[in-house]
């Protein structure tokens, strides 16, 4: 390869990598119609990746390790299955699919801890090192920082609010709270 070529392929990789690192940032992702999100960790920890959901028409849902959602009918998501489970460590990865955004006014982005939430105890999230990536449908890989000071054992990492006509856009929201115990959507 020239040296020319080599350095246009570095300059597209950077521009197809955007960090959300801090709480408050955002991206607008324009028509986004279909993404993936990741969430990764090797610490001794059972996080769990989820989306809430608002449609367009009203409906309000979510897909977790519960309700692993569906590809082909509304919400038009699916979650990978669960990993770390019972606290194990390695390469734990989480992956959830959204294929039809355009049916969705917002979906929320959320990551916990599984045993805090049960025993109502604050997340293991500042010892990790879970990161949560959106790769959205045109390759750009968008990663999102947990940045947020408060204790908590579930946190709304990003959103992607679809309810303006100019597109979608992807906010570093960091939010986090307290559950004991997790039994419906109303308690998030």
């Amino acid at each position: 390869l020239s040296l020319g070529l080599c350095f246009f392929l570095i300059l597209t990789r950077q521009e197809r990598e955007m960090d959300l690192a801090q709480k408050g940032s955002e991206a607008q992702v324009g028509g986004l119609k279909q993404f993936m999100v990741s969430l990764k960790w090797t610490t001794a920890t059972d996080f769990d990746l989820a989306a809430a959901y608002e449609g367009k028409d009203g409906r309000k849902g979510m897909v977790y390790f519960g309700d692993l959602g569906n590809l082909n009918e509304f919400p038009f998501m699916q979650l990978s299955g669960d990993e770390g489970v019972g606290d194990s460590g390695g390469d734990n990865e989480e992956t959830m699919r959204v294929m039809n955004l355009e049916e969705m006014k917002f979906v929320w982005i959320i990551c916990w801890d599984y045993g805090a939430v049960q025993d109502g105890k604050p997340a293991r999230f500042s010892g990790s090192d879970v990161t949560v990536s959106l790769m959205d449908d045109s390759g750009t890989n968008h990663n999102v920082t947990l940045d947020s000071g408060d204790t908590g054992n579930v946190s709304v990492v990003a959103s992607i609010d679809n309810s303006s006509p100019m597109g979608a856009k992807l906010v570093n929201e960091s939010k986090a709270g307290t559950l004991k115990g997790l039994s419906n959507l109303d308690q998030l």
